[in-house]
């Protein structure tokens, strides 16, 4: 992925796409938690959604678990491919994204300051 990934606390990757478009995934330690998905909730584009909230859902084997938007914006696309592929989730999690936001990019960039950088992430992740 050509820009730095960012992480949320809740496991969501974002990463930034120009000065106001932010793709969004799950997290490595995400998709080993959730085991084999089987289906994701992919959610209408056009609503505005703010960092928090839930936009979509996944269901694995073993349990079912929400996607929160790592920050506000417009939700503008979902990855049409994961309604008959879930699984690309657990095969590459770090490059299949879920849903693409625009967001206001005076928002987006204080926004972003508020994500964890992977090695942050990576701090967290241990204290698990």
């Amino acid at each position: 992925m050509s820009q730095e990934l960012r992480f949320c606390a809740t496991h969501q990757w974002a990463q930034r796409e120009g000065a106001n478009r932010v793709r969004v995934g799950i997290s490595e330690h995400a998709a080993e938690a959730l085991g084999d998905i089987v289906y994701v909730e992919l959610p209408e584009p056009g609503k505005q959604f703010h960092a928090g909230d839930v936009i979509s859902g996944i269901e694995s084997v073993k349990t079912a678990s929400e996607i929160q938007s790592p920050v506000s914006g417009h939700l503008v696309e979902c990855n049409q491919a994961l309604d008959a592929a879930p699984e690309l989730l657990n095969d590459a999690p770090l490059e299949t994204w879920v849903f693409v936001l625009e967001c206001d990019p005076a928002e987006l960039d204080e926004e972003w300051q508020d994500l964890m950088d992977a090695p942050t992430y990576a701090t967290l992740l241990e204290t698990l």
